[in-house]
């Protein structure tokens, strides 16, 4: 009876010891989802296009408020298309001259606030709402496909998907090959004035200087020239 006892009391003992350490590891344990993967909450959007050619984006986007956007987006579901470093050379200098919140709208114009698979893109053609768009500006572009190639066209450039970055519900990233551009508004350089002293031929002249600077204005997005 007595070997019992101690037994019984030695076990009570091994249990009262080993339970809170159990407790403490379930603690710690990250959780997973039914299918044992992680949290999309944990997904780095800004890492995954960094090591995935898409690094020159993800340097812009990173620290902007268009940032958060993506983020807040990722949990219910969103589709990223990241410029290429080659595609982001051309970009980058006409997107230093934009508005903060120019810039800001143009980079939420890359995302669209739902998981599309590439088989979904490939049969989801038509207009595509962006994360730039709000109440007052519609930003979309459009999606179509030619065979197996998915293409974004807007009123400016056409840029082909090249690959897939990251494909997991609900988290979609793809490398385009070039910018996606929204629709804004041209900026002309206002006619310089009359002066009654001017010849006929210098007149002419201005004509033609003032024609040739409408045609050549540059692109306006939100207060920032493109």
């Amino acid at each position: 009876m007595k070997l019992r006892s101690a037994a019984t009391t030695l076990i009570i003992i091994l249990f009262a010891a080993i339970l809170p350490c159990h407790s403490q590891i379930s603690k710690t344990k990250p959780s997973l989802s039914a299918k044992g993967e992680a949290p999309a909450a944990a997904i780095s959007i800004i890492s995954l296009m960094s090591a995935h050619g898409c690094k020159s984006f993800a340097d812009t986007l990173s620290g902007s408020p268009a940032e958060k956007t993506f983020e807040d987006n990722v949990e219910g579901g969103v589709t990223i298309f990241c410029p290429t470093d080659d595609a982001m050379k051309s970009f980058s200098p006409k997107f230093k001259n934009l508005t903060a919140d120019g810039k800001q709208s143009v980079l939420e114009y890359h995302g669209v606030p739902v998981y599309q698979s590439m088989s979904s893109l490939r049969t989801s053609n038509g207009l595509m709402n962006t994360l730039a768009t709000d109440g007052a500006n519609n930003y979309d572009f459009v999606v179509q496909n030619d065979g197996q190639d998915v293409t974004l066209k807007t009123k400016i450039v056409t840029g082909k998907i090249t690959g897939t970055v990251f494909d997991k519900e609900p988290v979609a990233i793809f490398s385009i090959d070039e910018s996606p551009k929204p629709a804004g508004k041209k900026h002309k350089s206002p006619p310089a004035p009359a002066s009654p002293a001017d010849s006929p031929v210098a007149s002419r002249k201005g004509k033609v200087a003032d024609s040739t600077a409408d045609k050549n204005g540059g692109f306006r997005f939100n207060g920032g020239a493109m």
